[in-house]
């Protein structure tokens, strides 16, 4: 079976889509990362992508001014250009419309850190901080018109430890992200995971220890 060619979104520095392409490069993981995009010229991973020898596009934002679908007109163009059949948000900053999420509806995946429906949003881990929380973690799900609302694929969580300050308790939830969107990649390029009514569907998969499925 012909590997799913997969577009990876980045603003900055990448390190969940260098998980991705760190996976892919097994010679049975079902999916290729073929496309990198940044909407900032600047951003680290880009740099990153072009040196493991992946087609990379920078689609600067600040071109389209405040006009977002003519900046995702031209993100389409890109995909379809590179015949992207899944795609992957990885700290990708920018905040999406109807007309291209409704283009992708089950074929676009995205990692939140935060054990969702907690925390949407940003600054997660000093949300979770600030709450008292004593388990966070990381949530990947497929990306809908409400932010951070889509169906769940998978989570995996981490105590939090007295001491803990947003930014250790974020090195520690990026541990467990670089574990499960490649888990819930595959599972969506092998066809084991859908959406139904609203809902995640896993069927046929193993569930590692320490993953979570809603």
């Amino acid at each position: 079976m012909a590997r799913k060619r997969v577009a990876v979104l980045i603003s900055g520095r990448g390190s969940n889509m260098t998980a991705l392409v760190e996976a892919a490069k097994a010679r049975d993981y079902p999916a290729e990362i073929a496309l990198v995009v940044s909407n900032r010229p600047d951003a680290a991973g880009i740099g990153y992508a072009r040196e493991a020898g992946i087609a990379t596009a920078v689609i600067d934002h600040t071109q389209y001014g405040k006009d977002r679908e003519a900046f995702e007109r031209a993100l389409q163009a890109e995909l379809e250009k590179s015949q992207i059949e899944i795609v992957c948000l990885a700290g990708f900053l920018r905040i999406l419309t109807p007309w291209l999420i409704e283009r992708w509806e089950g074929r676009m995946l995205n990692i939140h850190p935060a054990l969702l429906p907690n925390f949407k949003g940003l600054h997660t881990h000093e949300q979770a901080l600030a709450a008292g929380a004593r388990q966070h973690g990381a949530t990947v799900h497929f990306v809908t018109v409400g932010m951070d609302e889509g169906p769940t694929v998978c989570q995996a969580s981490v105590p939090v430890l007295d001491g803990d300050t947003a930014d250790t308790l974020a090195a520690r939830v990026l541990t467990v992200e670089h574990t499960i969107y490649p888990l819930a990649l595959k599972w969506l390029a092998e066809g084991k995971v859908r959406v139904v009514d609203g809902r995640s569907i896993l069927n046929d998969a193993h569930v590692p220890e320490g993953v979570t499925i809603p």
